[in-house]
């Protein structure tokens, strides 16, 4: 049967300098193949846009080895699997796992476990829920703020890309938690949103002008900042690093502001980063990849939220492969509104 079906996929060209364009991609057709003894054959559905993607195009050392020229873009997804010569995956199943920016995947059995492909149960959670809280998102969130930032009932929290995937996780789960939470976002829409739908105390609006995110700690935050969590770098967290606590604890996650430099590199390092002596802090990098055997843990936590309605799950879906390109440079633009993900097919 898969023998008649051709797989259209998304390949890297040329790396990017800067900004990713249309011409860094090619579009590639191929066959598609049956299963081999211990395979599976997965028909992707939707895929996770992640701001990481930008830096697996460079060509330089990283927690994980970046795509190779000509190779299909690397991509979370929820798939069904519709070919399987595996005992542990039925026709039928819905899957997590890296697909790829491909309408399908023949995975033999040694890249399974590489693949990270696992069956998940749409009981639990919908599709795009399964690529925001309860997936990649969401588990970036809850170790970062559990495991690096350790948060205590009463502390203040601050989240700069508050209405992202990331941020949205981490800021529910901090109330939930006991802290004070104060977002950072882009425009009135966004803040409206993580204080109004999803409970912050207040949220800074970084577009509001110069001097809007320094003002808006000094009024939201008068005894400093305990927790940041950062997905932005660059001067807004120079900002925060200015207003820390003692003790504070800075969780490093992303820095989308930086990615797209012409250089490849993530720009300068933060100015006010001896605040963290004078305030006896710590800033750490969270790598969710570190935490794979205890993402069962925060699965079974967040699904309670997400059921029981302490927490909400937001995602902005973007149909089509071929919009990926433009789809992708969504997050760096701050167009998207929640978690971006890429539907690639509904069936």
């Amino acid at each position: 049967m898969s023998s008649s079906l051709t797989n259209h996929q998304v390949r890297l060209a040329k790396r990017p300098e800067g900004t990713a364009t249309r011409e860094n991609w090619k579009f590639t057709t191929e066959p598609v193949g049956e299963p081999a003894e211990g395979g599976v054959l997965v028909k992707t559905l939707s895929l996770s846009l992640d701001p990481a993607m930008r830096g697996w195009l460079n060509d330089a050392k990283s927690y994980i080895a970046p795509v190779a020229i000509d190779e299909v873009m690397r991509a979370g997804g929820v798939g069904r699997v519709i070919a399987s010569k595996n005992p542990q995956f039925a026709v039928g199943d819905t899957v997590y796992g890296t697909l790829g920016v491909q309408e399908y995947i023949l995975i033999p059995e040694d890249q399974i476990k590489r693949n990270g492909l696992v069956k998940i149960d749409l009981s639990v959670g919908t599709i795009t829920q399964w690529l925001n809280v309860l997936g990649m998102p969401g588990m970036t969130g809850y170790f970062g703020l559990m495991d690096v930032g350790q948060p205590k009932a009463g502390e203040t929290v601050v989240i700069s890309g508050a209405a992202g995937a990331v941020g949205q996780t981490v800021g529910q789960l901090a109330k939930i938690k006991g802290c004070r939470v104060v977002g950072i976002a882009g425009g009135a829409a966004k803040c409206d949103w993580v204080v109004k739908e999803l409970g912050f105390d207040a949220c800074i609006d970084y577009k509001a002008g110069a001097g809007a995110v320094r003002e808006g700690l000094k009024t939201h935050c008068p005894k400093g900042v305990d927790i940041y969590f950062d997905n932005v770098g660059g001067e807004i967290l120079d900002a925060v690093l200015a207003r820390l606590a003692r003790k504070a604890r800075v969780i490093i996650c992303g820095a989308i502001s930086q990615y797209n430099n012409a250089n490849s590199m993530p720009g300068a390092g933060p100015k006010n980063y001896l605040s963290l002596l004078v305030n006896r802090a710590r800033m750490e990098g969270i790598v969710v990849f570190d935490y794979a055997d205890r993402y069962h843990v925060a699965i079974a936590e967040l699904a309670g939220y997400l059921k029981d309605g302490r927490m909400k799950s937001k995602e902005d879906v973007v149909s089509g492969i071929d919009t990926f390109p433009e789809a992708l440079n969504r997050l760096f633009s701050g167009e998207n509104f929640g978690k971006l993900v890429l539907q690639i097919s509904n069936v």
